[in-house]
């Protein structure tokens, strides 16, 4: 079985969002704007901390292929491609965590 990556989920969301219909799930939650997207977004988040708590490895996988796909339908909502948030990323990795929080402006 080929590996599903998350590029291949944003594609998906891309193209859902471009198709439209009514069977989608995709396309209905950015219909409803990004705001909404954001709430279901903050749902997956608190669903995937309760499953890390509760310690259930299967229940933690699950929630966290969903928080994945609703961040990138918010993304998608805002216009943020994926990639920007790849090279958010990249630039990070030049210093340790500790030295890029503290150089960031609260």
């Amino acid at each position: 079985m080929p590996r599903f990556t998350i590029h291949d989920l944003a594609e998906t969301i891309d193209a859902r969002a471009a198709a439209g219909g009514e069977g989608s799930y995709t396309r209905k939650l950015l219909d409803k704007g990004a705001e909404h997207c954001a709430k279901k977004f903050g749902e997956e988040a608190v669903e995937t901390v309760i499953a890390a708590v509760e310690n259930d490895r299967a229940h933690l996988i699950a929630e966290g292929a969903d928080l994945l796909y609703h961040f990138l339908v918010l993304l998608k909502a805002r216009g943020i491609k994926l990639e920007e948030v790849e090279a958010a990323l990249g630039k990070r990795t030049s210093m340790s965590g500790l030295e890029e929080k503290a150089s960031r402006k609260e």
